[in-house]
């Protein structure tokens, strides 16, 4: 069972960026799609970024793409949503969430709170 820990949220304005991290526990990291959900006050669970284990193949949600990038670093157990131009909609708790490819178990972190406010 693999353990995530978010980090990285915050306050910020509009137009700024934010860096979250997510560490995760498993040493078969690579084994594991990674993704970031975001789940906004009232409102259901949504998928932002996708990055796969070995190729590391991305993919976005409309909302966030040119804005949001998603990266892995296997070799450290972490995963990265790197946010620019921040927009007050994309206020919300962000989660980590990791799949595993051959179980097909989901594990979750305990999310990370950020609000874009002027």
């Amino acid at each position: 069972q693999v353990q995530l820990v978010e980090s990285g949220g915050g306050l910020v304005h509009p137009g700024g960026s934010l860096r979250l991290s997510c560490a995760a526990s498993d040493s078969t990291y690579s084994l594991y799609v990674m993704r970031w959900y975001r789940q906004a006050a009232g409102k259901e669970r949504e998928l932002v970024a996708a990055i796969t284990g070995v190729s590391g193949s991305t993919n976005y949600a409309d909302s966030v793409k040119g804005r949001f990038t998603i990266s892995r670093n296997n070799n450290q157990n972490m995963l990265y949503l790197q946010m620019n131009n921040l927009k007050p909609e994309d206020t919300a708790v962000y989660y980590c969430n990791a799949h595993h490819v051959f179980s097909g178990e989901d594990y979750w972190g305990q999310g990370t709170q950020v609000i874009v406010s002027s």
